[in-house]
C-alpha cells in the first residue's frame, strides 16, 4: 500500500483521531494556566512547562492543579534550573507525593546553569541512582538541530540519554518528510526510543513565525511557508491547521505504526481552540 493510499484509508483515520484525542497537552504556567488546565478533558495528560523565568515553584503549584483535578500530569524538569542533588531529590519526592509517574527531561534554556547540572544526561544520572516513582521518562530530541549545540553533540547526548528513558518528544516540527528522515537516521544510529511528535496547536500564522523562528525550526517553517502561502496567510490572519501534518506523519513513517507513540501538543495556552479544532475532525471534545 503507497503513503497515499495508506493516509486515504479508513485506518488511517481512526490513527488520527486516536493520536489527536490521545496527545499530551502542553500548557506554559503562565498567569491564567489553571483555566487552561481545566479545559482539558479529565483524562487527559497535561504536560506543564518549566523555564528560568518562573522557577520550579511555579511548575511544581501547577502539576499539583491538575493532578488534584484528575488529570495526568507530566512535569518538565530542566537541568539547568536544578542546583544539585538535594533539590533533585526534593523535586521528585513532590511529584511522587501527587501520584507523578511520568518525568519529561531536558537541558533547559538558562544561560547559566544555577548549579551542578549542565545538560539533562549528568541529571538523569543522578536521578537512576535514587528512589523514584517513575515508570516513563522523556527525553527531548531535535530533528532540526538545536540552535545553540551542534549535531554531533545532539546525537551523542541522545544515545547516552536513551539509557534512561523510555520515550522521546521531538522540538515542534511542520514537515513531516524532515521528521521521518532524521527518524530513520536515528534508528540507523542506534536510538530506539518510541517519539511523541511535537506539534503546534492552531496558532494564528503570524504568531506561531514568530515562536518558531525563536526556538530554531527555520527549515521546517520554510517548507510551511513554500506550501502554503504562509506570508499570505500571516497578512490575511489565518490559523495554523495541523492536520496535514499529523495525515502526512501517518503516511511516511518508515514503520508505518510502529515509531510513533503519540503526539506533544505545543497548545501555547491555547488549550480550548485546540479542543474545539479536535471537534472539526471528528474527534471527541467532551
Amino acid at each position: 500500500m503507497s503513503a497515499e493510499q495508506r493516509a486515504a484509508s479508513p485506518a488511517a483515520d481512526d490513527r488520527h483521531l486516536q493520536l489527536l484525542n490521545e496527545a499530551t497537552m502542553e500548557v506554559i504556567p503562565l498567569k491564567g494556566a489553571q483555566d487552561q488546565i481545566l479545559a482539558t478533558p479529565e483524562d487527559a495528560t497535561v504536560a506543564v512547562t518549566c523555564s528560568p523565568k518562573f522557577g520550579l515553584r511555579r511548575t511544581l503549584e501547577y502539576c499539583a492543579l491538575a493532578a488534584n483535578s484528575g488529570r495526568r500530569v507530566v512535569p518538565h524538569l530542566a537541568a539547568r534550573m536544578v542546583t544539585d542533588r538535594a533539590a533533585l531529590r526534593d523535586f521528585v519526592q513532590r511529584v511522587a507525593d501527587l501520584g507523578v509517574t511520568d518525568l519529561y527531561v531536558i537541558g533547559g534554556d538558562a544561560a547559566t546553569p544555577v548549579g551542578r547540572y549542565h545538560e539533562a544526561a549528568a541529571m538523569l544520572d543522578d536521578l537512576s541512582s535514587m528512589e523514584h516513582p517513575f515508570t516513563r521518562i522523556g527525553i527531548g530530541c531535535y530533528p532540526e538541530g538545536h540552535p545553540n549545540i551542534d549535531d554531533d553533540r545532539l546525537w551523542e547526548a541522545l544515545l547516552r540519554k536513551q539509557d534512561w528513558a523510555t520515550y522521546m518528544v521531538s522540538q515542534m516540527c511542520f514537515d513531516a518528510s524532515t521528521l521521518t528522515s532524521w527518524l530513520t537516521q536515528a534508528r540507523a544510529r542506534g536510538v530506539t526510543l518510541p517519539i511523541r511528535v511535537g506539534i503546534a496547536g492552531p496558532l494564528k500564522l503570524a504568531k506561531l513565525t514568530e515562536l518558531s523562528l525563536r526556538i530554531g525550526v527555520g527549515p521546517s517553517l520554510r517548507f510551511l511557508a513554500k506550501q502554503h502561502g504562509l506570508v499570505g496567510n500571516v497578512l490575511l490572519g489565518r490559523t495554523y491547521d495541523p492536520a496535514p501534518l499529523v495525515r502526512a506523519l501517518l503516511a511516511a513513517e518508515p514503520r508505518p505504526g510502529g515509531d510513533i507513540e503519540g503526539l506533544h501538543v505545543f497548545t501555547f495556552n491555547q488549550v480550548p481552540v485546540f479542543r474545539a479544532w479536535i471537534g472539526t475532525q471528528g474527534g471527541a471534545t467532551a
